[in-house]
């Protein structure tokens, strides 16, 4: 087995740790900003370090939403939270999510999401078409009288790169790719109701960043913020609150928008379904093989 693999594995082995505890948490009346600290916490206790910051996206909001330092949004036990965490080792991700949900009317909508990525992962090995991957999971979900949504799809893994250019479809699409050997790929259904677009849409709040270049910008102190950046994240993504353990939090975001300005970071906006209706997600991270597949963040 070669050494990335085993860092795959590594990776999967504690992602899934931690979203099995984030699962059957009590997370009612807890800040976003608490289960963000609390969630990642328990990544590096384990000995990994984060792939990104955890998301922590509520109802209509798909994806995208992490914490801002203090953040004050409450859990309420009408909310259906998407928690989508990663752990990385040396750079090799795991990817996972989990959508937690109090109240039993969304009960069928997190269970289209996990019967999605299910009958997903029983269908992989090498070879595998991703748009049959994606009618897979189409079929399930409105089977179960719920809409995937078109517009957000998995993806392959590479090296502190999480999104590395390959797309797994939530529908089915013509044409595509087919799954390599030994290659790491996240699946992610992502669900919403009938009355849904089946769409999401980009909203005002970017919380979430990468780097995009490495070139100065003249500025002394945006430039050891870039410097900071590389050297702690890499190219992964990362959030405000994990700056501000250096640079205090205005100055932080000061220095951040110069590096957004000059293209050197790049700001990503939260995910909202077109309708405002609520969403749900399940997600692995799997290295499909000859005979079948390794999930990576399979439940111990």
């Amino acid at each position: 087995m070669i050494v990335q693999i085993e860092d795959y594995l590594k990776a999967g082995k504690i992602a899934a740790e931690v979203r099995e505890i984030v699962r059957v948490k009590d997370w009612i009346g807890k800040s976003v900003y608490e289960i963000c600290e609390e969630v990642e916490g328990e990544i590096k206790k384990r000995g990994a370090k984060c792939a990104f910051p955890v998301n922590t996206s509520i109802n209509e909001i798909a994806a995208h939403y992490t914490a801002e330092p203090n953040d004050p949004i409450t859990i309420k036990d009408t909310d259906l939270v998407k928690i989508d965490l990663g752990a990385q080792i040396n750079g090799y991700i795991a990817d996972t999510a989990v959508t937690v949900c109090y109240d039993a009317q969304f009960d069928g909508l997190v269970q289209a999401a996990e019967e999605g990525l299910s009958n997903a992962m029983s269908m992989i090995k090498t070879g595998v078409k991703a748009s049959d991957i994606g009618r897979t999971i189409e079929t399930t979900i409105k089977q179960l009288g719920f809409k995937p949504i078109a517009n957000l799809s998995g993806h392959s893994l590479d090296q502190y790169t999480i999104h590395a250019g390959r797309s797994i479809p939530n529908i089915w699409s013509i044409g595509g790719f087919s799954l390599s050997d030994n290659s790491a790929y996240a699946c992610e259904p992502f669900v919403t109701t009938k009355e849904a677009g089946g769409f999401v849409r980009n909203g005002q709040i970017k919380n979430i960043f990468a780097i995009n270049s490495r070139k100065k910008t003249k500025n002394e102190e945006a430039d050891r913020l870039l410097d900071f950046i590389w050297k702690n994240f890499n190219m992964l993504p990362f959030a405000l609150r994990w700056i501000t353990k250096e640079w205090d939090e205005k100055k932080a975001r000061e220095l951040l928008d110069i590096l957004v300005k000059k293209k050197a970071v790049q700001a990503y906006p939260v995910l909202i379904e077109v309708n405002e209706q609520r969403v749900a997600q399940a997600e692995h991270t799997f290295i499909p093989n000859e005979t079948g597949v390794t999930v990576t963040t399979r439940a111990p």
